[in-house]
């Protein structure tokens, strides 16, 4: 080998190595979206996206009801998109879910085909969660938003602690930050302040209903938007305070469709 040729060899391989070509390495921090406080944006998980239906910067989407083609349209629109996926709960419905072994499948959850998981399984639900964040991450999503994030508060089936939803919460945000992703934190309120700094936004259900969207400004103190929606109540009766807060709010329908009335 040609001595003088070494030093710009391995001048080459830093480059590389600085650019990402490690393989398995994280995206650095400061290269993830973090949508800021009030950011408008659309929430629907009725099947493939509507990307005619709003004229906003970001859309909340299924990620198995959608594409990488459906991502990338809404791309070219300028928007950032995020990634719905169910955390907490094993899904008859979706095409993963022999995966999930009978032992960590709990009480239903309310909702038709769904079970609430053991969240204290970490070494089962962890590569089951990580496959799903790389479908989102293939499919060229920014973000994810993994859903019942709270099971510790809910008759689940199995002895849950708030010391077992932080610590499963947590998993799922680094698994996120391991491939690029920023992550959203689901409702999980009684959490929040323990929980602010390991999430880059928050998607919240019903805080105004129930009295509680004041807990959630901790995130709009970090920067961090909340992603807010109502069902029940009209406009009138939770905008205003919305607005007060920094939320970035609407009313929806329970199916989660196209239509919105944002505040």
């Amino acid at each position: 080998m040609n001595r003088r040729r070494v030093p710009r060899l391995c001048l080459l391989l830093a480059v590389l190595l600085l650019a990402g070509c490690s393989g398995g390495a994280p995206e650095p921090e400061g290269a993830r979206w973090r949508p800021r406080p009030g950011t408008a944006w659309q929430w629907q998980l009725d099947g493939r996206a509507d990307p005619t239906s709003a004229d906003v910067p970001v859309y909340d989407i299924d990620g198995f009801e959608n594409s990488a083609g459906d991502v990338a349209r809404l791309h070219r629109d300028g928007r950032r998109v995020i990634c719905y996926i169910n955390a907490g709960a094993w899904e008859r419905f979706r095409p993963d879910q022999g995966d999930f072994p009978a032992s960590v499948r709990g009480r239903p959850n309310g909702w038709e085909g769904e079970r609430w998981l053991d969240i204290r399984r970490l070494d089962v639900l962890r590569p089951l969660m990580e496959r799903r964040f790389d479908m989102c991450r293939e499919k060229g999503f920014d973000a994810v938003e993994p859903d019942l994030l709270d099971a510790y508060l809910n008759d689940t089936g199995f002895p849950l602690t708030a010391a077992d939803q932080l610590a499963y919460n947590r998993m799922i945000a680094r698994i996120a930050h391991d491939r690029g992703l920023s992550v959203g934190l689901k409702n999980d309120l009684p959490q929040v302040a323990e929980l602010v700094g390991d999430f880059d936004f928050a998607v919240n259900e019903e805080c105004a209903q129930y009295g509680e969207c004041a807990k959630l400004t901790p995130f709009i103190a970090a920067g961090k938007a909340v992603f807010h929606v109502e069902y029940a109540l009209a406009n009138r009766d939770f905008c205003a305070e919305s607005r007060r807060l920094g939320l970035s709010s609407m009313r929806k329908r329970l199916e989660l469709d196209a239509w919105r009335r944002p505040c």
